[in-house]
């Protein structure tokens, strides 16, 4: 095993100048993250110096046999922790042979939105909430939960230290290390509420940055869980009955809000997520009516508020924001499940384009 972990970790700098590029794309289901890797000279400092790829659409759900290949863009690139050195994880989009972006590629239409003049000049700012929750492979039971049995009701969970309250801090700190060496904008940490639960934040991340850089952190979790022999999920409400859910909350300002007079341009901005609650609900992620039912520190799916400091509103004002005159707001109804793509631009398309 030594033997192995010391060719895992060659530096291949020192004897080559070829470098390890992970392709990273998003399958069918809108949430499975596939990878494949190639060799290429390096170093590479800008997407644009990589060759687009391709790969076969009818195994992950995205094309007919009978037409399969799928082809990939490269559009944000990292630094690797796994293989370090000038290794690179690339975020990619996918197109048919013809160059359409096909149905699943939900960053063609966030970049469209975000490039376009009057939102790029609100410069708009997001930090994302990722909850998520950690599951005993083969059983599908969080992490820490006796086997076919409850652990104590929440209460000692949230943030806290313990080995009989805090279960799997070592691959959360993990996590934490890797989003920071690939030059994630990865923001803290914490427990959740539920036993089991953990959550990241990532941000300020300004315009389409946001969804790549959770996209990348998720598969970074992905791939931290798989070394572990832990189970990942997104679930929304993973377990039924009384505990909370996982969200992705996300905390959004623009140049107008930032600045004096901001509350107001807030207020306005919340008007107008109210008046389109019913179309954002139906973007902000599978399963989120199990989740989004008033308790647990939500509202509910089928009712619009929004409240100072009140985390069972719809959209939450921080005190700060509300005694500055200007700030920030938190939406607090995208799932844990939720395409960063999709919510990002969809806020900022509501509360500028609209």
């Amino acid at each position: 095993m030594s033997l192995l972990t010391d060719l895992l970790n060659l530096d291949l700098s020192a004897t080559s100048d070829k470098i390890i590029a992970e392709y990273i794309w998003i399958g069918g289901s809108g949430m499975d993250l596939r990878s494949k890797a190639r060799t290429l000279k390096g170093p590479i400092t800008d997407p644009s110096q990589l060759p687009k790829w391709n790969y076969d659409g009818s195994s992950t759900g995205q094309a007919p046999g009978e037409d399969s290949e799928v082809i990939l863009y490269p559009q944000a690139i990292f630094k690797d922790p796994f293989r370090r050195g000038n290794n690179i994880l690339v975020i990619c989009d996918c197109y048919t042979p013809q160059g359409e972006p096909i149905p699943t590629n939900k960053r063609y239409g966030a970049a469209k939105i975000f490039s376009d003049p009057a939102v790029a000049a609100e410069v708009p700012w997001y930090g994302i909430e990722q909850e998520y929750t950690l599951l005993q492979k083969d059983i599908n039971w969080p992490l820490g939960w006796p086997i076919g049995g409850f652990p104590g009701p929440q209460g000692p969970y949230y943030c806290s230290v313990g080995a009989d309250k805090s279960f799997g801090r070592d691959i959360v700190d993990a996590h934490y290390k890797a989003c920071i060496y690939a030059g994630i904008n990865i923001s803290g940490i914490n427990g959740e509420v539920m036993p089991g639960q953990w959550e990241f934040q990532v941000g300020p991340s300004v315009g389409i940055s946001a969804g790549d850089q959770v996209w990348i952190a998720r598969y970074l979790l992905e791939r931290i869980t798989e070394i572990a022999g832990v189970v990942l999920s997104f679930d929304p409400k993973p377990i039924p009955g009384d505990w909370n859910g996982a969200g992705a909350h996300t905390n959004y300002s623009t140049k107008s809000m930032r600045e004096d007079g901001g509350f107001e341009v807030i207020k306005a901005a919340i008007k107008k997520l109210e008046a389109k609650h019913a179309e954002h609900i139906a973007a902000y992620g599978k399963g989120n009516e199990r989740r989004l039912t008033g308790r647990h520190e939500t509202a509910s799916i089928h009712n619009f508020s929004w409240g100072v400091a009140n985390r069972g509103a719809s959209i939450r004002v921080g005190r700060e924001t509300e005694k500055d005159g200007k700030g920030y707001f938190e939406d607090r109804r995208p799932a844990s499940n939720m395409d960063p793509y999709v919510v990002t631009s969809k806020i900022a398309d509501t509360t500028i384009l609209s």
